[in-house]
C-alpha cells in the first residue's frame, strides 16, 4: 500500500513538473529470433524492446515491451505481426501490427513462470506457444479471437525449435538436443486435439536403428528349455504404463542430436544434426534416412559471393581459417527452403545450396560470412535471404539477383560496457563494448557511424570535455586515448600502461584538464587529459581501501579540481569519504608537486576524509559540498552535508540529513545532471529514477531496462540535458532518452548552462582538437621507442663493465629492463627511483662492498685454521654464521615443514588405519572360521579350508522354523500314509505273499540318483530335504533353498574339523622335525660338515594370522623415536654395557676360560677337538734325543694313536646317527604328505558336492524369479487390456457422439436440399402472373450461376509452398466473390425487356435465397464428403490393426504349435488322443474308483475291529509282565545285598595291595629286559664298528694277492 502511495505520489509531481521521458533511438545486438514483418522490413527482440529495420533505408522503428524483458518472440510476415511474452509471473503473450504497432490481441495462457518457444502458422490465424517449468505445454491459439484450441503438456521435455506446416496448420514440428516430434491437430466441429508421434532417428553412426516393440515383441529363441522367454518390462518387474515403454539404459543405443529442420513442399521434413548428418523425414511414415553427397559429373565454377564489409584479418590468415573449416564436418544449424532448392549453413560460415533428388544431394557454395551462421530467413515474397550469425551479425542476400551479401548489422563480441556524449554532446555519442569494441553513433536517430575493435577487454569509459577524445581503461591497466575528430575513422593516438592493476574508473572533471584514473587496490592516477601534453601522468595516489567511485568539482575562480573518492573499508563497514585537491601546480611545476616514485604529497593535494554512518554503493557531490549516497544493503537515498573544516585525524560521524526510500533493488548508483539540478538513480531492477535535487522528488520514471538482464550498467546525461544515454548489464541494449516536456524554466535554465560551458570550453576545444588531429595514430613502434633508448644505455653499461666477479643492483636492474617488453608507468617511477639513489649513494655503496669483502677473507682465513685444529679443538660450522637471525629462521621454518609433513602423514596413517580397521573388520574380525591353507613338505599340494561366518541370529531363527515346520509336515505325511495303507493282519495268503515279496523293494535304501547329491556321505542331512518332485508351491521351493544352505554349511563345517585336524598333525610333525633338528645341527658342528638342516615352518597362508602383525624385520627404515623413547633406549643400552664389562672384569670366569675353555669337565663329543701336546725336544734331531727322550716320544705316537682310533670310532657313530635322523624326518613328512593329498581329494569331492547344492539353489532360485516374472507380465496385460477397455469405451462415447453429429448435419443437408427442389416447384407458381415468354427467360436466369473463381498461380513466384489461404478464409473470399457476382447479376441492365421492375426485384430476392440454400447445402455436402474421408481412412486404421492383430494371433499359434511339438506325450495324453470317448472312459475309471473306496472303507472298518481285538489282548500281556518284573525286583534287591558283602570281604583281606606290589615287580622285570635288549643292541652296533675297522686295518696292513691268469 505504501509503495503504491509512492507511486501516486510520484506520478502526481511528473504531472506537476510537466515532464516525461521518452525512448528516443534504441541500439542493440541479438543472436536469436530475427524474422521479416514484410517484405523489406526485418525486426528482432532486443532488451526489453522489440527494434524494425527497413532494409533499403535502414531506419528504425522501437515497440516497447511495458513489462520488462521481452521473453519468447515470434512474427508472421505474411499478415505482418509480431507476437512476444513478457517475463514475469504468469507471462502474458502480446501480439501487435505492424506497421501501426497497435496491439491486436492479449493472450493470457495457463503458463506460470515463462514461455520458451512462439510460432506462427503459415495459414490461417492460428499461434502455437510452448512453456517452460513446470507446465512444459503445447498450446494451439487462434489469436485472431483470442480462443485456445487445444493443449496439451508434457513434463521435463524442452523444447528448443517449433514450426508449423506451411502447406497444413494441422501439423507441428518440435525438437530438442534429442529427439524430434511431429504433432498433428485433429478437428471435429469445434473440438480440437493433439497427438504427438515421435520420430525415429538414426544412430550417431548414422545407421537406423529398428524399434521393436518392448511389450508385445516376440523373440526368435527357439529353444525354450529355461523356461518362456519375457519382455524386459517383466524381467525388471514393472506392470504399470512404463513397461509399455521400458527399455535398459544398455539397450538405448544413443541417436543424433538434432540442430535444426526444416518442411519442404511435400509436408516433409529436412534435418540437421550434430553429428553431421543430413536426414530427410518422412511424416507419413514417420522413418529418417541420410541423404548423401553426390558429386557432380562435370566440373562447374562454385557460386561464391562476396560481400561488402571486409575482414580485419589478412588474406593468408583467412586461406587459413578457411581450409581449417573445410576440413572439418561442417553441422548444420540453419534452413530455408526454396523452389530452387535448399539453403542450409551452420558451424562453418558458409551458406550451402542443396539440390536433393531421392537419397543424393548436390551442393553448392554461395557465399562466407567467416562465422558460424544460427538462422536463415527469406522474406515473405522469397525474394530476401536473411543471415544471422552467432555474434549477432545479420546479412542480406537475393538468390534470384546473384546480388553482393550486404552486411544489415554489424556484431558487437559483447555487451555494452558504458555510452557517453561526445563534445559538446548533441550531436554524437560513444559507446563501448566489454570485448573493447569502440562504436560511435549518431545521436538523432541512433545511425551507426564507424567501429574501432581495440582487442582487449575493456573496463571504462569516458569522454573529454575539452576535445574530441575518448579514453577506454582496460583489464590490464592500460588507458587508450582515441581520436574522434572524424569520426568516420576514429582511431587510436597514444596508450599508456598504468600499472599491472586494472582500471575500474575513469573521470573527466568540468573543465577537461585532468583524467582521474582509478584502480583496483585503491590506487588512483592523475593524468593530463589534454593531447597538447601527451596524455602526461602526473602523479598517484594509494586510498585506504578499493575505491567504489568518484566525483568531481571544479572551482573556477580558484582554479581547483576537487576529487571525492568513496570507500568501504571492511574493517569499519560504512562509508568513508576521501576528498583532495588538484590545484594547477601540478602541470606547471610536477616535479616539485610528487616524490621520486611518482606519489602525490600531501602538502599539494590537502587531503580530507569523512565517515559516514552507513555503507554506500554510490556516492556525488555539489558544489556546496552536499553528498548524495546510495545505500549498500538498504535501498535508501542518503543526504548528507559535508563541514567545511575537516581535520584529516578527526574521525567523528557524519549523520544524513535526509533519507528517502529509492523503490529499487540495491546495490544501485547515482549520477548528477551536468548542471547539478536533477538526480538519476538506477539499479538492478532496470528502472530509471530522476529526481529534484534539492527536493528529491521524482520527476520522471522510465523501465528501460529488465533485472533479467542485471539492470543498468551505466548512464549519461549530454551537456545540454536534453538526452539520457542508459545500457544494460547484459542485455546488450543501449537506450537512448530524450525529454518529451519540460517546463521553460528548466529548458532555459539547462540552455544557459550547456552554452556556459560551451563558452568556457571553445578554445581549449579548438586548440587542442587541432594538436589530437596532427598526432599520429598509436601503434607497437611508437611505444617500443622508450623501450629502445632503455635497451641502448643498458648495453652501454653492460660494455663499460665486462667482467664482474660478483652481479651488483645496476647489472641486475639492467637486465631486469631488457627483459620487460613493456615496463608500466608505476615501475619506470621505481626504477628511476632506484638509479637515482644508486647514483647519490655511489660512494657509500662502494665502501661497504670492500668492508663485506674485507670481512668475508677474514671469516674464510679463520674457517681454514679452524679446519687444521685437532677435533676437540674445532668449532662447528654454524658458529661461524654472522646471521644469527637467518639460521634461526630456516631452522623455525625447517621444523615447521617437518610438523606440516609429520602431521599429513600422520593424516595419512589415521586414514589408512581406519581402512585397515574396516576391512580387517568386515573380512577378518566377522569369520567365525579364518581362512588358512595347509601345504605339503614336498609336494606342491596346498588345501584350504572354507572361510565361514557365524549364522546370524535371523538366520538361525529361520532355519529354526523351517525344520519344524518339515517336521510337522513328515508327521502330518506319516500319519496320512499309515492311515491310507494300514493293511490288518488277517489277511490272504496269496495278499501276504505278495507283501512279503515287495517288502524288499521297499527296504532297499534310495539311491543318489533320486536324492540328487552326494551331501550324505559328507556330513549333510539329506533326510529333511523336500522331494524334488514334490516342490510345487512358493513357500516350499523358499524352505527347500534354506534346507539346502544349511547342508552346505554342514558340509563345510565337516570338511574344517578335518582340516582343523591335519592343521595339528602338522604343527606336531613340524615340532618333532625340530627336535631331531637339534640334534643333526650339533652332528654337523661336530664332523664340520658343509651341509644346510632342513628346518620346515609355516607359511604365511597357513598362520594368516600373521599377515595382521608388523614384525621388525619387515619395516626396512630406521624407526622414529620420539625424545622420551630415544632416552629411554640410551639409557637400557648403558646399562646393558655395564653388565658385560662388570662380567667381563671377574677374576673366576677369566681363569675358568684360559685354564678348560670356560667348561669344568670333557664331554664325549669334544673329542674330536683333543689335541695332544708334542714333547718339548721334539724341535731338537732325533740323533740328540736320549733313551728316556724317545721312550716319552714312543707313548706320545701311542696316544696319538689311540687318539685318532678313538675319533674316527666317534665319526662314524656320529654319521650313522645322522643318516638315522634324517631318514626318520624323510618318512614322517612324506607320510603327512600322504596325508595332506587325501584331504586334497576329500576337497575337491566336498567342493563336488557343494556346486551339487548350489546348483539345486540356482534352480530353485531361477524357478522362483520365472515365477515372478509371470505373474508381473500377467499383471501388465491385466493393465494394458484394463487401459485398452477404458480408451474403446471412451472411443465408443466418442463415436457415438461424431455420429449424432453427422446425423444432425444429414438431416440438415437433406432439408435443405428439400427446400431447394421446392422452390425450383414453386417458381413458376409464384410468378404466374407473368407473361410466358418472360418465366421462360426468367428462369433460365434463375437456373444460371455465376462462373467459380480460380486460383491464380504466379508461375513467377519463389515462394515454394505456394499461396495456401487457410480453409475460412479461402470460404470467406469464394463467398464474397459469390455475393459480388450476384450483385452484379441482379443489376437492372440485366433484366429483360418488358419486364416490370418489380417483378425483377421479387425474382433477384427468389434468386439469392436459391443461391444461399445451394452454398449452404454445398458446404453441407462438403462436410458429409470430409466425413466419409475419415471414416474411409478409419477403416484403413482399423484394417491395420485387424493386420497387426492376425499377425500377433499367428506367431502366437507358431509359438504353441512349436510347444506341442516338444511337449512329452505321457500314456495318459497318449489315451486322450487315441480313445475316442474319453470322457466316458474317465467316468467308468472314476464308479470303479468309487467302488474300490467303498470296499476299502469296508474293509478298514473290520480292520480296526481286528485292531481293537488285539489292543485288548496285548493290555492282558502287559499286565502279566508287570507283575514278573515285580517278582524280579525283589529278586534283585537280595542279590544287591549279597555283592555288598562280598565286596567288604574282599577289601578286608587287603588283596588289593598284594596285586599292586606284583604288578610293579613285574614292571621293574620288564623296565630291566628293555635296558638290557637296548644295551645288546647299542653292544652288537659296536661290535660291528669294530670288526669293520679290524678288517680295514688288516687290508691295509696285508697286501692283497690276485690270482695271474696266463
Amino acid at each position: 500500500m505504501e509503495s503504491d502511495a509512492e507511486n501516486g505520489e510520484d506520478i502526481g509531481r511528473r504531472v506537476a513538473r510537466g515532464a516525461d521521458l521518452e525512448v528516443r533511438w534504441v541500439q542493440g545486438f541479438t543472436n536469436r529470433n530475427v524474422g521479416f514483418v514484410n517484405d523489406k522490413t526485418i525486426c528482432y527482440p532486443c532488451g526489453n524492446y522489440i527494434l524494425f529495420v527497413d532494409i533499403e533505408t535502414k531506419k528504425k522503428t522501437v515497440l516497447k515491451c511495458k513489462n520488462g524483458h521481452v521473453g519468447a518472440f515470434a512474427v508472421n510476415g505474411k499478415s505482418q505481426v509480431v507476437a512476444f511474452s513478457d517475463q514475469k509471473l504468469n507471462p502474458v503473450i502480446y501480439i501487435y501490427t505492424f506497421p501501426g504497432l497497435v496491439k491486436r490481441s492479449e493472450i493470457k495462457g495457463q503458463a506460470q513462470l515463462d514461455y520458451s518457444l512462439l510460432a506462427f502458422s503459415y495459414t490461417g490465424p492460428y499461434l502455437a506457444s510452448y512453456s517452460s517449468v513446470p507446465e512444459f505445454a503445447l498450446s494451439i491459439w487462434d489469436w485472431q479471437e483470442n480462443i485456445l484450441l487445444c493443449s496439451k503438456s508434457q513434463p521435463g521435455v524442452t523444447v528448443t525449435s517449433m514450426s508449423f506446416n506451411p502447406m497444413s496448420w494441422h501439423q507441428l514440428c518440435l525438437s530438442n538436443e534429442n529427439s524430434l516430434t511431429v504433432w498433428n491437430i485433429e478437428r471435429n466441429d469445434q473440438e480440437h486435439h493433439l497427438k504427438s508421434k515421435p520420430v525415429r532417428l538414426p544412430a550417431e553412426d548414422g545407421s537406423l536403428m529398428y524399434n521393436q516393440d518392448v511389450f508385445f515383441s516376440h523373440p526368435g529363441i527357439q529353444d525354450l528349455y529355461y523356461g518362456p522367454v519375457l519382455p524386459i518390462s517383466a524381467i525388471a518387474g514393472l506392470a504399470g504404463d512404463e513397461a509399455e515403454t521400458f527399455r535398459p539404459k544398455d539397450d538405448i543405443q544413443p541417436s543424433v542430436h538434432p540442430t535444426v529442420h526444416c518442411w519442404t513442399a511435400t509436408s516433409d521434413l529436412y534435418m540437421g544434426c550434430e553429428e553431421g548428418h543430413f536426414l530427410a523425414i518422412n511424416v507419413e511414415t514417420l522413418k529418417a534416412s541420410l541423404l548423401y553427397y553426390k558429386p557432380p559429373r562435370d566440373a562447374k565454377e562454385r557460386r561464391q559471393t562476396q560481400f561488402h564489409s571486409l575482414p580485419l584479418l589478412s588474406d593468408d590468415s583467412l586461406k587459413n581459417e578457411e581450409d581449417k573449416r573445410r576440413k572439418q564436418k561442417p553441422v548444420l544449424l540453419a534452413m530455408a527452403y526454396h523452389k530452387d532448392g535448399l539453403y542450409a549453413a551452420g558451424s562453418d560460415g558458409i551458406v550451402h545450396f542443396y539440390q536433393i533428388k531421392g537419397t543424393h544431394y548436390q551442393m553448392d557454395n554461395c557465399f562466407d560470412v567467416s562465422e558460424p551462421i544460427i538462422s536463415l530467413v527469406f522474406s515473405p515474397d522469397y525474394n530476401i535471404l536473411l543471415v544471422e550469425t552467432d555474434k549477432g551479425s545479420v546479412y542480406v542476400y537475393k538468390p534470384s539477383q546473384n546480388e553482393k551479401v550486404i552486411k544489415l548489422l554489424d556484431a558487437c563480441n559483447d555487451h555494452f560496457l558504458s555510452a557517453d556524449f561526445l563534445t559538446p554532446g548533441n550531436k554524437y555519442c560513444v559507446s563501448v563494448a566489454i570485448s573493447g569494441e569502440v562504436h560511435v553513433w549518431l545521436l538523432e536517430d541512433g545511425a551507426f557511424i564507424s567501429k574501432l575493435c581495440l582487442n582487449t577487454q575493456a573496463t571504462a569509459m569516458v569522454c573529454c570535455p575539452s576535445s574530441y577524445s575518448v579514453a577506454v581503461g582496460t583489464k590490464v591497466g592500460h588507458v587508450y586515448f582515441i581520436d574522434v575528430t572524424k569520426v568516420e575513422t576514429p582511431r587510436v593516438v597514444h596508450r599508456v600502461l598504468l600499472s599491472n592493476l586494472p582500471v575500474q574508473h575513469l573521470q573527466y572533471d568540468q573543465s577537461g584538464q585532468y583524467l582521474i584514473t582509478g584502480a583496483a587496490e585503491g590506487h588512483i592516477f592523475i593524468l593530463d587529459a589534454r593531447p597538447s601534453k601527451l596524455f602526461q601522468v602526473l602523479g598517484y595516489l594509494v586510498m585506504s581501501s578499493e575505491v567504489l567511485g568518484l566525483s568531481t568539482i571544479y572551482d573556477v575562480e580558484n582554479e581547483l579540481v576537487e576529487v571525492m573518492a568513496l570507500l568501504c573499508p571492511p574493517d569499519i563497514r560504512r562509508a568513508r569519504l576521501e576528498i583532495f585537491c588538484l590545484p594547477s601546480a601540478i602541470t606547471i611545476d610536477n616535479d616539485e608537486c610528487i616524490d621520486e616514485r611518482g606519489m602525490l604529497k600531501n602538502r599539494v593535494i590537502q587531503k580530507r576524509q569523512y565517515e559516514l554512518e552507513y555503507p554506500l554503493s554510490s556516492a556525488v557531490r555539489q558544489k556546496d559540498d552536499t553528498v548524495y549516497g546510495y545505500c549498500k544493503h538498504a535501498p535508501f537515498i542518503c543526504k548528507y552535508h559535508l563541514a567545511k573544516k575537516k581535520t584529516w585525524k578527526d574521525a567523528s560521524v557524519t549523520l544524513s540529513e535526509k533519507r528517502i526510500p529509492s523503490n529499487q533493488f540495491a546495490p544501485g548508483f547515482l549520477h548528477l545532471s551536468p548542471n547539478s539540478q536533477l538526480l538519476a538513480s538506477v539499479a538492478k531492477d532496470g528502472v530509471l529514477f530522476i529526481r529534484d535535487a534539492v527536493t528529491l522528488e521524482t520527476v520522471a520514471r522510465e523501465h528501460c531496462h529488465s533485472y533479467q538482464g542485471q539492470g543498468i550498467g551505466s548512464l549519461a546525461f549530454s551537456l545540454d540535458g536534453q538526452f539520457i544515454l542508459v545500457n544494460g548489464m547484459d542485455d546488450g541494449t543501449l537506450v537512448c532518452l530524450k525529454w518529451n516536456r519540460t517546463g521553460e524554466d528548466e529548458i532555459k535554465e539547462a540552455t544557459d548552462y550547456w552554452r556556459l560551458i560551451l563558452a568556457f570550453l571553445n578554445n581549449s576545444i579548438y586548440n587542442e582538437n587541432a594538436v589530437l588531429k596532427s598526432m599520429e595514430e598509436w601503434n607497437i613502434a611508437t611505444e617500443s621507442l622508450l623501450e629502445s633508448s632503455l635497451e641502448t644505455e643498458s648495453q652501454e653499461t653492460l660494455q663499460k663493465k665486462p667482467s664482474v666477479e660478483v652481479m651488483d643492483e645496476d647489472s641486475y636492474l639492467n637486465l631486469n629492463i631488457l627483459s620487460t617488453d613493456e615496463m608500466t608507468w608505476l615501475n619506470q617511477k621505481v626504477q628511476k627511483a632506484i638509479k637515482e639513489e644508486i647514483k647519490k649513494f655511489a660512494d657509500k655503496r662502494k665502501e661497504l662492498k670492500k668492508g663485506i669483502k674485507k670481512l668475508r677473507k677474514t671469516i674464510q682465513e679463520m674457517m681454514y685454521e679452524n679446519e687444521q685444529v685437532p677435533d676437540i679443538e674445532r668449532l662447528d660450522q654454524q658458529d661461524f654464521n654472522l646471521d644469527i637471525e637467518e639460521q634461526e629462521r630456516l631452522q623455525v621454518e625447517s621444523e615447521q615443514e617437518v610438523a606440516k609433513i609429520r602431521k599429513e602423514i600422520e593424516m595419512e596413517n589415521l586414514a589408512k588405519c581406519y581402512l585397515r580397521d574396516v576391512i580387517k573388520k568386515e573380512c577378518w574380525d566377522s569369520m567365525s572360521i579364518k581362512g588358512r591353507a595347509i601345504k605339503c613338505f614336498h609336494a606342491a599340494y596346498e588345501v584350504k579350508n572354507y572361510p565361514m561366518k557365524e549364522r546370524s541370529k535371523e538366520e538361525l531363527e529361520v532355519l529354526e522354523r523351517v525344520l519344524q515346520l518339515k517336521k510337522f509336515e513328515s508327521a502330518d505325511f506319516k500319519i496320512r500314509k499309515e492311515i491310507v495303507e494300514f493293511q490288518p493282519q488277517a489277511v490272504p495268503p496269496k495278499e501276504e505273499g505278495e507283501k512279503v515279496e515287495e517288502e524288499p523293494v521297499t527296504d532297499e535304501a534310495p539311491s543318489n540318483s533320486l536324492i540328487g547329491s552326494l551331501s550324505a556321505q559328507f556330513g549333510g542331512d539329506t533326510s529333511i530335504l523336500y522331494h524334488q518332485m514334490d516342490l510345487h508351491t512358493r513357500e516350499q521351493k523358499i524352505n527347500q533353498i534354506i534346507l539346502l544352505q544349511d547342508i552346505i554349511y554342514k558340509v563345510k563345517t565337516a570338511f574344517n574339523k578335518e582340516f582343523d585336524t591335519v592343521a595339528r598333525q602338522k604343527e606336531q610333525e613340524i615340532a618333532r622335525v625340530k627336535e631331531r633338528n637339534l640334534r643333526i645341527q650339533e652332528i654337523v658342528e661336530q664332523l664340520e660338515l658343509q651341509e644346510e638342516v632342513w628346518e620346515p615352518a609355516l607359511t604365511d597362508d597357513e598362520i594368516p594370522e600373521r599377515a595382521l602383525t608388523v614384525q621388525d624385520s619387515e619395516i626396512k627404515v630406521e624407526k622414529y623415536l620420539t625424545p622420551e623413547q630415544r632416552a629411554k633406549a640410551e639409557m637400557m643400552a648403558k646399562i646393558e654395557m655395564e653388565r658385560r664389562l662388570a662380567a667381563l672384569n671377574s677374576a673366576r670366569q677369566r681363569a675358568l676360560y684360559d685354564m678348560m675353555n670356560g667348561v669344568l669337565e670333557i664331554k664325549k663329543e669334544d673329542i674330536l677337538k683333543i689335541e695332544i701336546p708334542p714333547p718339548p725336544f721334539v724341535s731338537k734331531p732325533d740323533t740328540l734325543w736320549n733313551e728316556e727322550e724317545k721312550k716319552v716320544f714312543k707313548e706320545f705316537e701311542k696316544k696319538v694313536k689311540e687318539l685318532n682310533e678313538e675319533r674316527e670310532k666317534y665319526r662314524k657313530t656320529l654319521e650313522t646317527e645322522l643318516k638315522k635322523l634324517q631318514t626318520s624326518i624323510q618318512e614322517t613328512t612324506q607320510t603327512f604328505d600322504d596325508t595332506v593329498s587325501k584331504l586334497f581329494e576329500r576337497k575337491v569331492k566336498s567342493e563336488m558336492v557343494i556346486y551339487q547344492e548350489e546348483l539345486k539353489i540356482n534352480n530353485l532360485l531361477y524357478s522362483l524369479l520365472l515365477d515372478e516374472e509371470l505373474s508381473t507380465r500377467e499383471a501388465g496385460l491385466n493393465h494394458f487390456l484394463d487401459k485398452k477397455q477404458k480408451e474403446k469405451l471412451s472411443t465408443a462415447e466418442a463415436v457415438q457422439v461424431a455420429r449424432a453429429q453427422h446425423d444432425a448435419y444429414r438431416e440438415t443437408y437433406d432439408n435443405l436440399v428439400a427446400e431447394d427442389k421446392i422452390l425450383e416447384r414453386g417458381f413458376k407458381k409464384e410468378f404466374s402472373d407473368v407473361p410466358a415468354h418472360h418465366i421462360d427467360h426468367l428462369f433460365k436466369l434463375y437456373k444460371r450461376r455465376p462462373r467459380a473463381q480460380k486460383i491464380k498461380m504466379h508461375l513467377d513466384t519463389a515462394n515454394p509452398y505456394g499461396d495456401r489461404p487457410g480453409s475460412a478464409r479461402a470460404y470467406e473470399e469464394a463467398l464474397a466473390h459469390l455475393m459480388k457476382a450476384i450483385d452484379e447479376m441482379d443489376d437492372p441492365e440485366n433484366m429483360p425487356e418488358g419486364l416490370d421492375p418489380t417483378v425483377w426485384e421479387r425474382f433477384c430476392l427468389a434468386r439469392r435465397t436459391k443461391v444461399e440454400s445451394e452454398q449452404l447445402a454445398q458446404g453441407e455436402k462438403k462436410i458429409a464428403s470430409m466425413v466419409e474421408s475419415k471414416d474411409f481412412s478409419k477403416g484403413i486404421f482399423q484394417l491395420e490393426w485387424e493386420h497387426k492383430k492376425m499377425k500377433m494371433l499367428m506367431e502366437d499359434l507358431n509359438q504353441r504349435a512349436r510347444d506341442i511339438q516338444k511337449l512329452h506325450v505321457s500314456r495318459d495324453r497318449q489315451l486322450f488322443l487315441s480313445v475316442l470317448n474319453y470322457d466316458s472312459r474317465i467316468t467308468q475309471q472314476v464308479s470303479v474308483m468309487e467302488q474300490t473306496l467303498g470296499v476299502m472303507d469296508k474293509l478298514h472298518k473290520k480292520n480296526v475291529k481286528n485292531r481293537q481285538k488285539i489292543f485288548k489282548d496285548l493290555e492282558k500281556r502287559i499286565c502279566l509282565k508287570e507283575q514278573a518284573n515285580y517278582k524280579l525286583s525283589q529278586e534283585l534287591q537280595e542279590m544287591l545285598v549279597s555283592v555288598s558283602e562280598r565286596r567288604h570281604i574282599f577289601e578286608a583281606a587287603d588283596t588289593q595291595l598284594v596285586s599292586e606290589k606284583a604288578a610293579k615287580e613285574h614292571y621293574r622285570d620288564i623296565v630291566q629286559r628293555r635296558q638290557l635288549v637296548d644295551l645288546a643292541k647299542e653292544q652288537a652296533q659296536e661290535i660291528a664298528v669294530l670288526q669293520a675297522e679290524v678288517e680295514r686295518l688288516r687290508m691295509r696292513t696285508f697286501p692283497a694277492l690276485f690270482e695271474t691268469e696266463y
